[in-house]
């Protein structure tokens, strides 16, 4: 089995899609804000449900499409711990494993190109993202690169992977898709047969060009690519009540709606239910919707028309920052206004009912799949 291997012109990054044959459960690694479309279609034309957005680091080329692909699918994101990339879902530590159906990625910390930089390690393959290039490597002029550290993760953690490992790279700019640890280990212009003290007197004689989306890109990715609220803040669930009544816990807020002393209201996009799966229930009322995830024109009067006026309304999103949003606009509008905290994201509950039932259950509240 090898991965699905999809290319972004603008930024010459590969994106990669791998999935359990058995469970149609994929994981896909380094997507591309661009490519969004692409990567969602790839995902429904071969019947795959997306458990994890995976980062090999906080690009600087291009912003990823990680946030918006678990909105709209419900996956998780998963990050290196040490890229700061506070968004992402799971903090990843060397030897760490994320689990998709019935195979497993395995996280190798592979500094160098940036502090936190990861390949990960699935059969026989290895994605590399910007340590390991084909006949190259990352660069170390920048974003807290280390030329020492990445001569370590080539040779000592990358190159000690059997020869026959099959390697993926996060780029590649001259039509080169794929080579092997055993050719790079051999015959990369940048590291093969070099001392540590030769490859990093060679790195500081680079002198590359910055690259030119640099400024945008690093601040959107150390955000999983989301950019920010309609108040401009950024993308960071707060843990106190702000502008709104406060957060409850989803039991408490489904007790509420059952006993009818509140109306529950999904935020997510249409796209997103019906990916996903609908609320038996809830009113969607979407904060944002695609393309462009644009705040919804439509939202003060749909709300109106879901909760009455004066009325106490509980909001749901994936992970817990929509909802927020929302919340805070409803309280302006006269509504006593909650937050449903960590949205379904953060239940592990619902998370392990994924495949096991054939939809999702959230505290007691059956999910129907779109």
């Amino acid at each position: 089995m090898i991965p699905l291997q999809l290319f972004d012109p603008a930024s010459s990054t590969y994106t990669y899609l791998l999935h359990d044959s058995a469970t149609r459960e994929a994981l896909i690694i380094d997507p591309v804000d661009a490519q969004l479309e692409r990567d969602l279609a790839a995902l429904q034309a071969r019947g795959l449900t997306l458990r994890w957005a995976v980062e090999t680091h906080a690009h600087a080329d291009h912003i990823t499409s990680a946030g918006l692909l678990a909105e709209h699918t419900g996956a998780r994101t998963a990050a290196p711990a040490d890229c700061g990339i506070g968004t992402a879902a799971v903090q990843l530590q060397h030897g760490d494993t994320l689990d998709f159906g019935g195979e497993q990625l395995r996280a190798l910390h592979t500094p160098g190109h940036t502090a936190g930089s990861m390949s990960y390690v699935w059969r026989s393959h290895v994605f590399t993202g910007d340590t390991l290039l084909i006949n190259g490597c990352g660069r170390t002029d920048f974003q807290s690169g280390d030329a020492h550290a990445l001569y370590r993760s080539l040779t000592e953690v990358l190159f000690a992977l059997p020869g026959d490992t099959t390697v993926w790279p996060g780029h590649d700019y001259h039509g080169r898709s794929h080579s092997s640890i055993a050719a790079e280990k051999a015959g990369n212009a940048r590291v093969a047969g070099r001392s540590e003290a030769e490859f990093v007197a060679l790195m500081q004689g680079l002198d590359l060009p910055r690259p030119g989306r640099i400024d945008e890109a690093v601040p959107a990715n150390l955000r999983s690519g989301l950019r920010h609220d309609a108040e401009g803040a950024a993308l960071q669930a707060p843990r106190a009540a702000e502008g709104y009544a406060g957060d409850v816990p989803p039991p408490l807020a489904w007790q509420w709606v059952q006993r009818g002393e509140a109306v529950l209201v999904d935020v997510r996009t249409d796209a997103e239910r019906e990916w996903v799966g609908q609320v038996p229930g809830a009113a969607a009322v979407a904060w944002k919707q695609w393309p462009g995830m644009a705040l919804n024109p439509g939202f003060d009067a749909q709300l109106r028309a879901a909760v009455p006026a004066g009325g106490t309304a509980v909001f749901l999103c994936r992970s817990g920052v929509r909802s927020i949003a929302a919340a805070r606009r409803a309280t302006e509008l006269g509504l006593v206004a909650y937050n449903i905290l960590e949205g379904f994201e953060g239940n592990p509950d619902a998370q392990a009912q994924r495949g096991k039932t054939g939809g999702w259950r959230w505290h007691g509240l059956p999910w129907r799949q779109g």
